[in-house]
């Protein structure tokens, strides 16, 4: 197992996601890595840097039109929060809500430049559709500017207070990991990450005219408390998977972005699987502790295996179990975007005893917990 194509995507430098951040967050950012930066990596610094400064006069321009609507939108609706570690299924789910009408979401593009979506769509879309591929680089899943995408990208662009960055930068990985669990950060910190967090949501909110957001970000399985703190009537959607595939899939996944978006050396294969292990096991001991607070009614567990089988059942006992409106009104686009995956590969994994071993030490608790066998 080893990184996939290294050296060739060393000089693709349009998949840098720090291009998308403001110019102030990449500074704040480039100040906490002490500028070390590996010099193969020069060509996506100076490009993230360049793109940040063209932006920012439209960034501002955007501030000084909506910064007061957006400080005042109300959020009238909690939003429907999907979690569940990485590669468990939280695209297909999420992208499956997206069909409902009456839920809305951050699209690619609103990630991507988060600063830009309400008074530049049509350049910042053109901008995001040049530099997506047509498909995942880990999986068979379409990409394009108005999917449903995972808010951390959008964290990531405005706070340097975000998981994602350890991508980036995976000399510093542990210090940005912190931001996953947000448990053993200052006060400070967390108070900060909070007001980023909600400005992106009050901002969706008024793009989306007042729709509940459904919102899919994996690293929210640690931050349940957190969540609650911000919106106690927020609702929640597990979707949990066996863990043997869930550290194959992690695995592809990592070694295949890595290298589109460094800007350090990347750390050695082994390292890489320590990290999975020791996030997981973390994410999923602090999640089984902190959901005992989210409110029964407002809280659905989805099996992924169960899900994949019986999409249009499992969405239906979702909307039930959440008392959500829309399943009825919804259930013919549902049943059409359920169709449309039926060609979409599934991956193949097959492990060795030792490594199977090593992940049931790390994660028997979740093996219990998840009611897999061994």
């Amino acid at each position: 197992m080893d990184y996939e194509q290294l050296n060739e995507k060393t000089l693709i430098v349009t998949r840098e996601p720090l291009a998308g951040t403001s110019l102030s967050n990449l500074l704040r950012l480039l100040v906490q890595n002490r500028f070390n930066i590996d010099g193969r990596y020069v060509p996506r610094i100076l490009y993230a840097t360049t793109v940040s400064s063209l932006l920012t006069p439209l960034r501002l321009k955007e501030i000084v039109q909506f910064d007061k609507a957006i400080k005042k939108t109300e959020i009238p609706h909690h939003p429907l929060f999907i979690l569940g570690h990485w590669r468990s299924g939280t695209t297909y789910l999420h992208n499956l809500l997206s069909r409902d009408d009456f839920l809305g979401y951050f699209s690619t593009f609103h990630v991507v430049l988060p600063h830009l979506f309400l008074g530049n769509k049509a350049l910042i879309k053109s901008f995001t559709a040049s530099s997506l591929p047509i498909k995942r680089p880990m999986d068979d899943v379409p990409m394009g500017p108005e999917f449903p995408q995972e808010d951390e990208f959008a964290l990531a662009a405005v706070s340097p207070y975000s998981g994602n960055h350890g991508l980036c930068f995976p000399r510093n990985v542990a210090y940005y990991n912190r931001f996953i669990f947000m448990d053993d950060v200052p006060q400070q910190i967390k108070d900060e990450w909070k007001e980023r967090y909600r400005y992106l949501i009050q901002k969706e909110t008024l793009y989306r005219k007042g729709k509940r957001l459904v919102l899919k970000n994996p690293a929210n399985t640690a931050r349940a408390q957190l969540l609650l703190e911000m919106f106690p009537e927020a609702k929640f959607i597990h979707i949990y998977r066996n863990p043997y595939h869930v550290y194959l899939s992690m695995m592809k996944l990592l070694l295949n972005i890595v290298p589109f978006m460094c800007v350090q050396k990347p750390p050695n294969i082994a390292e890489v699987e320590q990290r999975v292990l020791q996030v997981y096991k973390r994410m999923y001991m602090k999640y089984l502790e902190e959901k005992t607070a989210i409110p029964k009614e407002n809280l659905v567990e989805v099996r992924y295996e169960e899900f994949i089988r019986h999409p249009h059942e499992q969405l239906n006992h979702i909307y039930t179990a959440l008392h959500l409106h829309g399943f009825k009104e919804s259930e013919k686009k549902f049943s059409e975007y359920i169709a449309s995956q039926e060609h979409v590969k599934k991956q193949k994994y097959f492990l060795d005893e030792l490594v199977k071993e090593k992940i049931y030490e790390e994660w028997k608790f979740a093996f219990t917990a998840f009611h897999y066998k061994k």
